[in-house]
């Protein structure tokens, strides 16, 4: 009687707990694109160089930089040039932080005394913080010194967001121009997208932050003796403005090793709250600007809706798989919370967690895998979301015209031959790195040799490694550990991950930018409505599912027959 009695006060608890989940994602859905709006028209003026409400706090700065820089602001680019632009002051960025963490016992601000970080290590967080991807082989607070933390990272996670939303911007100029040769001036954009767009938003997340109780100072850790009279140190140091712009760049990496589980970095449900918000801001003001740039709201609002659609997909998928796993879950947040977080997290270029992910359920794990492998495109990264989608609208409107016997065009640009190469070669460069990276690691001993399981769980742990990183968003299922082999190959698929698809669409944009625009509009097939972005959301889960549904059958798929297996035994 008490087993028949408890059993339907659980099952009521489940639906409680299922529809206080759901109604908190709608309420965190509503309050972004409620944000989302207002920051696409300010940023639509930061961009087109009209006047806001900043140009007095940063107009005198932004020209300085110019005339030490020797920029002319002006001077348009093509998008061969806007792409080489990007890749350089990646790779310098990327050589200067290597030096400074191959450095940094020599350096001030180092309360811990931390040595200098190893070659190998240097050189895969430098390529990983250059590339938004913050992927960590290290635990923070046991290696970063605070100067490594503040001027190396923290600077890249403005420098590498930025160059993101240069890209993105750029992307937008080349479907809204016609008969042009040009896509604007990368150093123009970059400069913009800090000063205007990151900085100011990473002040005001740093000073919530700091309200919440995230430390920010530069003092040494605190030794305390805790209630077991064991001895141990309180992390401190400037954390909440690392945090404020890893988020808000679409960065991710953490502080300390254990992200945002830590208590410290993220204490209670409103600084979770604030962390996930910020990461989803600027990935979803800009399909707005899209709209606004293009004088198409309604396709810019077409292309947040697909976002929306695929990300309450993840949500739900989140939900179901982890509703009763309270294993490597935070109290504080619960399996509620701790499923929007795998959703904005996968979802997004950021990857910061607040749960262990190698405790997640194999359906659980099967849900941030797929996220990403879809490419990031909802939210995505900053700007990268954006342009990641734009080209899987290029190909439905493709597949989709030629269906219904419709000529191919979007925004009133033809889609021909050339937009279709550039963007399949977009669409097929981010799985091609992917299997083949994970195809070389399970072959070779060492890529096996410092998995946390095995059978079916240890693929997964290879497949989401290389799926994280090629989709620059960093999160990792732990049991994977680091050498050398992982060391030199994660970080090459980050650089392919994010250079390889972001050139074609450069690319692809610059090549739409030239088309002539179809003003009669008559007969065309509409991108701008309920039909198109149920086409899109379809169109994007089947090259998905086509592509990485094999391997998605060797890694999550059956470790799950195999976990419920067990469970049955």
């Amino acid at each position: 009687m008490i087993r028949s009695a408890a059993a339907p006060r659980a099952q009521s608890g489940a639906i409680v707990g299922g529809v206080l989940a759901w109604m908190t994602a709608v309420v965190f859905f509503g309050l972004i694109v409620a944000a989302a709006n207002p920051l696409a028209a300010y940023m639509d003026a930061v961009f087109t160089g009209a006047r806001t409400p900043l140009s007095t706090v940063f107009a005198p700065a932004e020209h300085t930089i110019y005339r030490l820089c020797g920029i002319d602001p002006a001077r348009e680019m093509t998008w061969q040039e806007y792409a080489r632009a990007a890749v350089a002051v990646t790779l310098a960025g990327t050589a200067a932080l290597y030096a400074l963490l191959r450095t940094q016992a020599w350096l001030p601000l180092n309360p811990q005394h931390f040595g200098n970080v190893t070659p190998e290590i240097a050189w895969n967080t430098a390529i990983s913080f250059a590339t938004t991807t913050d992927w960590q082989f290290y635990s923070g607070e046991n290696t970063m010194s605070y100067l490594s933390q503040m001027t190396g990272l923290a600077w890249q996670n403005f420098i590498a967001g930025a160059v993101g939303c240069a890209a993105g911007v750029a992307v937008i100029r080349g479907f809204a121009r016609e008969g042009s040769n040009t896509l604007g001036n990368f150093w123009a954009d970059l400069v913009r997208s800090v000063l205007y767009v990151l900085l100011p938003l990473a002040v005001l997340t740093t000073i919530a932050l700091v309200a919440t109780g995230v430390p920010q100072n530069l003092r040494a850790y605190v030794g305390v003796v805790n209630g077991d009279h064991v001895r141990q140190l309180i992390t401190g140091g400037p954390m909440a403005s690392q945090e404020a712009i890893s988020l808000l760049g679409g960065n991710g990496g953490g502080f300390v090793g254990a992200n945002t589980a830590s208590p410290n970095l993220n204490p209670d449900a409103v600084s979770n709250v604030i962390e996930l918000f910020a990461v989803w801001l600027v990935p979803a003001a800009f399909p707005l600007l899209f709209g606004r740039m293009t004088r198409n709201p309604r396709a810019g609002a077409a292309l947040l809706a697909a976002m929306i659609v695929l990300a309450a997909l993840g949500f739900a998928g989140a939900q179901l798989a982890e509703a009763h796993n309270l294993e490597g879950k935070e109290v504080r947040f619960g399996t509620a919370g701790a499923g929007l977080s795998l959703t904005v997290a996968s979802n997004s270029g950021t990857g910061a967690a607040n749960a262990t992910y190698d405790s997640l359920t194999p359906l659980g794990g099967a849900v941030a895998l797929v996220n990403m492998e879809l490419g990031e495109v909802a939210f995505g990264g900053v700007g990268s979301g954006l342009y990641g989608l734009l080209v899987y609208a290029v190909l439905t409107v493709f597949i989709c015209g030629l269906l219904v016997g419709r000529t191919p065009e979007y925004l009133g640009k033809k889609i021909e031959r050339r937009e279709v190469q550039f963007a399949m070669i977009a669409t097929l460069v981010f799985p091609a790195l992917v299997l083949t990276a994970t195809a070389v690691a399970a072959a070779v001993p060492a890529g096996t040799a410092v998995l946390g399981a095995t059978g079916p769980h240890g693929f997964s742990e290879i497949l989401y490694a290389f799926t994280s990183v090629a989709a620059n968003n960093g999160s990792a299922m732990a049991g994977l550990g680091p050498n050398l082999f992982y060391e030199t190959a994660t970080a090459l698929v980050m650089l392919g991950g994010r250079f390889l698809v972001m050139i074609p669409t450069l690319a692809l944009a610059g090549t739409i930018a030239q088309r002539p625009t179809n003003r009669l509009r008559e007969g065309l097939f509409r991108t701008d409505d309920a039909m198109f972005v149920a086409l899109l959301v379809a169109v994007t889960l089947l090259v998905g599912a086509l592509t990485f549904l094999p391997a998605d059958a060797f890694g999550p798929l059956a470790d799950h027959v195999t976990w419920r297996a067990g469970q049955l035994r």
